[in-house]
């Protein structure tokens, strides 16, 4: 099957009612809470005797308060009842709660706005664990990144549009019956939406829930720690929203304090911010090549860690008397500096975020999926809760807005690296990614053959020192290579092979006990259901050409009989890695960089038919006379 744009999910049943609802929902919390937000900001004295500081900073604590006290539960419902059901039912309250946020608005009423507010926190509470685990049931792996990117794409842009709007509606004269109508028909929009979702048939149904928040809290998160990939993932998400929080929080007073802009810049830097978010959102599946690319994480940290550096840099040191609009402000110097740093910043949250949610997706056991991610909302709460606290400790200690820019720009870095030491397979990725997209251009076709779950024998041609990391970098899987001891060893590409659990072989005559263990561990990734690739010529060509393919497939085969998937690298003799004119990677200029290069996989061959002889000739088939 062809793999189609992205796009093409906003035109099939399983993806775009649920992008609608999703969407809707956020686009809804967003009119609401930034409605309710400048109403009491410049109405409070008539409302309430309660100071307008304080009551702001109490709306962000009711609207994240139903993440502490109910995500545990929320997350074992999901696992337990089909996902769609619960959707249409938390629509329906969303209906039931904006008709109460109506008659708050109406009325005019702090305390039922602020009981609202909270519920719509209930909302979002219910729904995250459903929203994320909901995707891999009704997508394709392929289409797993497409997906969270649109939903992350769209997320973001109905809170840029549901914030713009919520100011609009509260700044008219009738704003009670503006703000209502719009509050009461978006939730019912939502609803009518969700009504088109697919069922999602439930993963744990026999689940007992627990309905002790503290209990079952502590139990998700011990739960995740058992895979430290998806549990150092949940905290790479969580640092992503400490990051976002951070800076969002800063906007505003940036703006007014530092920038001399009024209510329009910050308006502005919010919609530049949000179009970037996006936009690297959306880039994901196509760097990613319509897989869960986890080399992209580690370039989306640094480019966190750069342009908040650069924004403190662009700053200028601070704002004029009379503030100034969004037209003005574009006409100065330095504006412009200052808007790509903000797009670059949410473009490479982009590359941060989708990858580490598609993991975490696409890794965690199926029947506690929904858990995981209610514990990662859980953690979210808590480090954007941790956020507030260290800028206002920041703020109270003298520090300037731009040095918070540059204090988290700082410690983004410090986090990447720590992570990045725990789970190297973040770094080795990177570095393969970034090898596929500096000094090659790679095309591939036929590797849907390469089976998405399951053992299978992986065989190819070998044409230079990077075969198997441009093999790894095009399939959807991880692919444990056998390889020549001396290339496992060599400097840099040692840490590659070792952190993608290479197997290290040698010949009998050199090393037998070393081919034993190889063939020992070549089992053992089959009868677990790995993919194992082999080069069977057993040396990396010197002409060009194929060399006969030895025995040692027979003898995997015979062992742990497994489907073979034969592949063929084209375009790679001649290049910087191959042995063109003797030694490899002695000729600088061979290395020019977006070499094109191309990645063909046939038919799947049964273990019976899979002799040497015939994948040579397969192989040699597939590639054809470019080398």
């Amino acid at each position: 099957m062809s793999e189609q744009s992205q796009f093409g999910l906003l035109r099939e049943r399983r993806f775009l009612p649920f992008f609608c609802t999703q969407f809707l929902g956020a686009f809804n919390d967003n009119v609401y809470k930034n409605a309710l937000v400048i109403l009491l900001a410049f109405h409070a004295a008539s409302l309430t005797a309660i100071n307008p500081g304080t009551l702001v900073n109490l709306c962000a604590g009711l609207f994240i308060l139903p993440f502490f006290l109910f995500s545990a539960t929320a997350g074992q419902i999901a696992d337990k009842y089909d996902k769609a059901s619960i959707i249409r039912y938390v629509k329906l309250l969303e209906i039931a709660i904006m008709f109460a946020g109506a008659a708050g608005f109406f009325f005019q009423n702090v305390a039922l706005l602020m009981a609202v507010l909270f519920l719509m926190g209930l909302h979002s509470t219910i729904f995250g664990p459903v929203k994320y685990s909901i995707l891999p049931q009704h997508l394709r792996p392929t289409e797993i990144v497409g997906g969270n990117g649109l939903v992350e794409m769209g997320t973001f842009l109905a809170i840029l549009l549901g914030t713009i709007l919520g100011g609009l509606l509260v700044a008219q004269a009738q704003f009670a019956l503006y703000v209502s109508a719009t509050v009461v028909s978006i939730a019912v929009l939502g609803y009518l939406a969700s009504r088109a979702i697919p069922a999602a048939p439930p993963a744990a149904p026999d689940l007992k829930i627990n309905w002790n928040p503290l209990t079952e809290s502590w139990a998700n998160l011990q739960f995740t720690r058992r895979n430290r990939t998806v549990f150092l993932s949940v905290l790479g998400v969580s640092w992503f929203w400490f990051y976002g929080a951070t800076l969002l929080t800063q906007l505003p007073n940036y703006c007014k304090e530092v920038l001399g802009g009024n209510e329009q810049v910050a308006t502005v830097m919010l919609a530049v911010f949000s179009v970037g978010v996006g936009s690297g959102s959306l880039f994901c599946e196509r760097l990613s090549g319509h897989k869960v690319e986890i080399g992209l994480v580690p370039f989306g940290s640094i480019g966190l860690s750069v342009f908040a550096l650069d924004l403190f840099f662009a700053s200028p040191v601070g704002g004029g008397a009379a503030l100034i609009g969004a037209a003005e402000f574009l006409a100065r110097a330095g504006s412009a500096r200052i808007l790509f740093d903000l797009v670059m910043i949410g473009v490479f949250g982009g590359f941060y975020i989708v990858p580490l949610y598609a993991l975490i997706q696409t890794r965690s056991e199926r029947s506690h999926q929904s858990r995981i991610i209610a514990g990662n909302n859980i953690l979210n709460a808590l480090f954007m809760v941790a956020s507030a606290a260290l800028s206002a400790l920041l703020l109270y200690a003298g520090y300037t807005i731009p040095q918070i820019f540059l204090a988290i720009g700082l410690l983004n870095a410090l986090v990447a690296v720590y992570i990045y030491t725990l789970v190297p397979e973040f770094l080795m990725r990177f570095l393969i990614w970034l090898l596929m997209h500096t000094v090659y251009r790679l095309e591939k076709r036929g590797l849907e053959n390469i089976p998405d779950e399951g053992a299978a024998l992986i065989v190819c041609n070998h044409v230079s020192f990077v075969d198997a990391l441009i093999i790894v970098a095009a399939s959807r899987r991880p692919i444990r290579f056998v390889m020549d001891h001396q290339i496992f060893r060599m400097p840099v590409l040692s840490f590659i092979f070792r952190t993608g659990r290479m197997i290290p072989i040698a010949p009998r005559k050199e090393n037998p006990l070393l081919l034993e263990r190889a063939y020992e561990e070549i089992d053992a990734a089959l009868r677990a259901g790995d993919l194992v690739g082999i080069f069977p010529e057993g040396r990396i060509t010197d002409n060009g050409d194929l060399y006969p393919f030895k025995p040692g497939v027979t003898r995997i085969l015979a062992r742990t009989p497994v489907p073979v998937v034969p592949l063929a690298l084209r375009g790679l003799w001649g290049s910087f890695f191959s042995r063109i004119d003797g030694r490899a990677m002695s000729r600088p200029a061979r290395l020019r960089p977006w070499r094109k290069v191309a990645l063909v996989g046939g038919d799947v061959v049964a273990p019976a038919q899979a002799t040497p002889e015939f994948l040579q000739q397969t192989v040699h088939a597939l590639r054809g006379d470019w080398r």
